[in-house]
């Protein structure tokens, strides 16, 4: 018989011979060495606890009152989102839109009119993400990884690809691979989809701590000259 190796297609192979058999064996991605993991947490803790120290404890009285005079509702919005493993987790932002019944599952949009002023200001300067660090710290979310989608965006997404759940073998991250390479905000149609499931996958088959310190500074790089991706 032959064996089916259609699932190794997008990724790479170690191919062993053993006598009369060839061996095909996955690749070991690099964060499933105990050492490498304790590597990648030690950068999150510390520039979770950066930003909390420099930057949230100031920022967030301040946004707080903004969102709160503009609109009736909570400062932060909490939301399931799939996590590592696919096991839910409490996902925070600060809220961006009207308090409304259809944000769980509809889709974010360029010209969506549940936009408060405030918060659109927000989510395109990406402020929005910033109590995500929160998350970091709870150890639910990766500065760098795939970004966390709505339980049922999950749902329909690994629908439409086979490959698509294998992005929740790391935790999620802030931002990601997908992101700086301009794969962000609404996701319109498949071949976006696949697109970000493509550049996730490549991600957590070639991550190093220096990728990742490549990412945050694209990242903050793309903040200063302002995405035209973002929604």
């Amino acid at each position: 018989s032959v064996m089916d190796v259609r699932f190794f297609v997008n990724g790479r192979m170690q191919v062993e011979l053993e006598r009369v058999f060839v061996i095909v064996l996955p690749w070991a991605d690099p964060l499933e060495d105990d050492m490498e993991k304790v590597k990648k947490r030690v950068i999150d803790i510390f520039l979770s606890l950066a930003v909390m120290v420099l930057i949230l404890w100031w920022l967030i009285p301040i946004i707080a009152l903004l969102i709160k005079l503009e609109s009736k509702g909570p400062i932060f919005f909490m939301q399931l989102r799939s996590g590592k493993n696919n096991k839910p987790f409490v996902c925070y932002k600060f809220r961006t839109l009207k308090v409304n019944i259809e944000s769980d599952e509809k889709q974010v949009t360029k010209q969506d009119n549940r936009f408060t002023t405030i918060g659109r200001f927000l989510r395109k300067t990406n402020i929005d993400e910033l109590p995500q660090f929160l998350n970091v710290l709870q150890n639910t979310m990766s500065v760098v990884g795939p970004r966390p989608h709505m339980l049922q965006h999950t749902k329909q997404f690994a629908e439409i690809s086979q490959y698509y759940m294998t992005r929740h073998y790391l935790k999620p991250g802030i931002t990601g691979w997908a992101q700086i390479n301009g794969y962000r905000g609404e996701i319109k149609n498949k071949e976006l989809l696949l697109k970000r499931i493509e550049y996730d996958i490549w991600y957590m088959e070639n991550w190093s701590m220096w990728l990742d310190m490549r990412i945050i500074l694209l990242t903050g790089l793309k903040l200063i000259i302002w995405d035209k991706n973002a929604v």
